[in-house]
This record gives structure tokens, sequence and C-alpha cells, in this order.
């Protein structure tokens, strides 16, 4: 489980919100929303342990995650705005390299396997910067294919995709809770994620709402 209590976040002389409190289960999504410039992404890095916050606590399993270090890690999947790839390297060795720092078994045929389901196929020999945006972030989205960490936090995994990469992503997010896993991700997109609650949160003086029930996680 995954909660935050009473959050604040301020960058510079600016609040960009307060008082902000969620509770995510295992099988639950965390649909994020907002304006451009609300916090969103600041928020989910700091579910991430990347950004202090400058007030409130978020645990997981109950238990700061602050104190917890390598051990909340081990369970973090986060997928930044950015693809996070080099440009020098191929689909297939960036996906390989990302594994390895992970800590992750994968072997190479598991690896062609996801790339290929993204729609690479033909493309995981090529270096990525002769790879267009969307093949790009398809490149950084195949982790998903294989990744069985518990909390998956994605900031715009929609973004630059055709609508079948779309509903790949979408797919592979309802399997993920399906398997009791937790997802927290934004998007200026309208997407349908077929399995799992949904808990909605708007940032910028809207009020949270959520939908569902909960299954535990811990």
């Amino acid at each position: 489980m995954l909660e935050a209590l009473n959050l604040e976040c301020v960058r510079g002389d600016r609040r960009l919100f307060a008082d902000l409190s969620f509770r995510l289960a295992g099988g639950e999504m965390l649909y994020l929303q907002g304006a451009n410039g609300s916090g969103k992404t600041s928020l989910l890095r700091m579910l991430c342990a990347l950004t202090p916050v400058a007030s409130g606590e978020i645990r997981w399993c109950g238990q700061p995650i602050s104190r917890l270090g390598d051990e909340f890690r081990s369970v973090l999947c986060y997928l930044g705005h950015q693809n996070a790839i080099k440009d020098e390297l191929t689909p297939l060795e960036n996906l390989l390299t990302a594994a390895r720092l992970a800590q992750e078994p994968l072997s190479e045929d598991a690896a062609l396997a996801a790339l290929e389901r993204v729609g690479l196929q033909g493309r995981v020999d090529l270096a990525c910067r002769y790879l267009s945006q969307g093949q790009k972030r398809r490149a950084a989205l195949a982790r998903l294919v294989y990744e069985r960490r518990a909390l998956w936090v994605l900031d715009e995994p929609y973004v630059a995709l055709d609508k079948a990469a779309v509903d790949l992503v979408a797919g592979l997010i309802g399997a993920h809770l399906q398997r009791g896993g937790l997802a927290v991700l934004t998007t200026h997109q309208a997407v349908t994620v077929a399995a799992g609650a949904v808990r909605e949160v708007w940032l910028g003086g809207l009020a949270a709402s959520s939908a569902g029930a909960a299954r535990a996680s811990c």
C-alpha cells in the first residue's frame, strides 16, 4: 500500500500544492491530473523519493519511504517524461543495460521479444539516434513488458505514441493491476485501462476523487 499524508510541494517562492493525501492499494491506479506547472512531475518524483517533500510523509506498507531506502527502490519502477535511453546504443542494448542496472534478470531472447511486442521489430539493432520520437518512446516503454515490480510510477507514458501503441501500454498497465500491482501516472490523454480500480487526483485547487474497490498489497 502506498500512502501520501498531508504532502506539500514548494518550488522557489511558490507553493504548488499542500495538504494532499491519498491511499493506493494493490490493483489500483492513481490518475494524476492538473494544468502544466501544477506539480504533477514534482509529485511523481516525491513518490519515488527523488525529490524531498516540503512537509508531510509518504509511506510504503506503513513505513516512511525515507527510511526504507533500497527496500523501497526494489519494488519501484519509475519511467519519467524523458525516455532515459542513450542515443548511441540500440534499443536492444538500452533494454539490456536498463535491466542490468536494475539488477533484473533479462535474457537477450526475452529482450528481443519485448521489443517486438512494442513494435520495434526490424529496429532493434539500429542506434536510437536514428529512431523517431515515437520509436524512442516505445524503446523506453519496452521494459514494462517484463517488469514485475509492485509500484509503477509513469510520467506521461503515452506521449509521442500512436493509437496502437497507446492501447498496448494501457494493456500492460491493466495486466500489472490484475496481478495486484499499483500504478501512478500522469497523462493529458483520455485512455481507458481495462483492469483495476482508478483513483483520480487533481492538482491546482480542485478536490480529489476516487472510485473502485481496493485490494490489499502488503
